[in-house]
């Protein structure tokens, strides 16, 4: 194996805790790579104005492979009140640089598994009438990335030249005697390469490892025009995996289904705001956010995460308390995408027996309130639980 670079980008809060424990692992494992350190996060929009410095751009642009941690993002009154007093006035807005990346490397697949390890207590557990049993979740959300509400297509009090091209739109009587100052838009704006791409992707997803169904869940029957394209683009899809059966369902009744049934989802393909709902919702179902780990895959770019955000409460904690799987798990994502399906399979294996014994738990594996007091009832340190998975390596 040819030696390879990553760019690391812990960002904000634990995520500079948890990105050194992934790393750890890998080396464990054998991966050969320099990691070259980006500069990512809340710290960088207060000094520079921008959240995602040129820098760390260029790095990507070049090296094509990322591993982020997680960053701090706040609203808007709240990010111009922190940005240095000398840059505010100059035109500097606060975008999340995730989001921005995604956009600008067009990272518009992105790839968010749900699997339950057999043991871990966080699991979910039905009743069956006569007791209770734990279903088997092994389902995989491919959300489309870069499109839809998160494209940032917004405004507050819109431009003239902007609501009297709404005002074509019939529906928009209903805002006839609306102030422009007292009004907010967002755009959902799908296209229909992006759609074709998306729910090929998840097509491909489920062929390759065996699954029996693709499920678009977005919202035709009320939000008509985009999710209806997505649908429409999968019926075209489908037609190319005949042994692969094509389900829809809405996004408010999959989370309803997501609890009666998960066992019978296999890849889901949603837009991108219906895809964070319900990958965060089956994410709950295997472990929570600790569990939950993500890919951005662009056609040259890829940048690999876990879907936590920062909890700055607990970047200060020593010992610290947070559980450092979904970064881990992040990283086993990035040995597919590099074609080290062997050391990825170690990993997520390593990461399956610890789970099974249960005698290495963080505090959220115990179901505690988190604070500096959780080891007192038994939580693993954040480096406790990289040290098992590397000993089970």
């Amino acid at each position: 194996m040819a030696g390879r670079t990553i760019v690391t980008m812990p960002g904000d809060g634990i995520g500079k805790t948890v990105l050194p424990e992934a790393i750890r692992v890998l080396e464990a494992v054998g991966f050969k790579a320099d990691y070259i350190p980006g500069d990512i996060g809340w710290d960088f929009w207060c000094r520079e104005g921008n959240a995602l410095p040129d820098r760390t751009v260029k790095l990507l642009e070049q090296h094509k492979v990322g591993l982020f941690g997680a960053i701090t993002s706040k609203p808007k009154d709240k990010a111009q009140a922190e940005l240095d007093p000398a840059l505010r006035g100059r035109g500097f807005q606060y975008f999340s640089p995730i989001v921005t990346m995604r956009q600008l490397f067009d990272l518009d697949v992105c790839v968010r598994p749900c699997k339950s390890f057999p043991g871990n207590p966080l699991n979910f557990i039905r009743s069956r009438g006569d007791g209770f049993e734990e279903p088997k979740v092994d389902a995989v959300i491919f959300r489309q990335n870069t499109e839809g509400l998160y494209c940032g297509v917004e405004w507050t009090n819109p431009p003239a030249d902007v609501r009297k091209a709404l005002e074509t739109h019939k529906k928009m009587k209903a805002f006839a005697n609306v102030p422009s100052e007292d009004m907010a838009l967002s755009l959902r704006i799908f296209t229909r390469p992006a759609c074709r791409r998306i729910v090929q992707a998840g097509f491909e997803h489920a062929k390759k490892h065996g699954y029996k169904s693709v499920t678009i869940c977005e919202k035709p029957n009320v939000i008509r025009e985009t999710s209806g394209m997505m649908e429409a683009e999968a019926r075209k899809v489908a037609q190319e995996y005949p042994g692969i059966a094509l389900w829809s369902t809405n996004i408010d009744a999959q989370m309803m289904w997501l609890t009666k049934n998960p066992e019978d989802y296999g890849v889901i393909v949603s837009g991108n705001m219906f895809g964070d709902i319900v990958s965060d919702g089956f994410a709950g179902l295997v472990g929570g956010l600790g569990f939950a780990c993500s890919a951005n895959i662009g056609r040259e770019v890829a940048v690999f995460e876990p879907t936590h955000g920062s909890a700055p409460k607990y970047e200060k904690l020593s010992p610290s308390i947070v559980n450092p799987v979904a970064m881990i798990l992040a990283a086993v994502m990035m040995l597919d995408h590099l074609g080290e399906k062997a050391m990825s399979e170690r990993i997520t294996a390593a990461v399956a027996k610890v789970v099974a014994k249960s005698r290495i738990r963080t505090y959220d594996m115990l179901r505690l309130a988190g604070g500096p007091d959780v080891f007192k009832s038994g939580a693993a340190t954040t480096q406790q639980m990289t040290d098992a998975i590397i000993a089970e390596l």
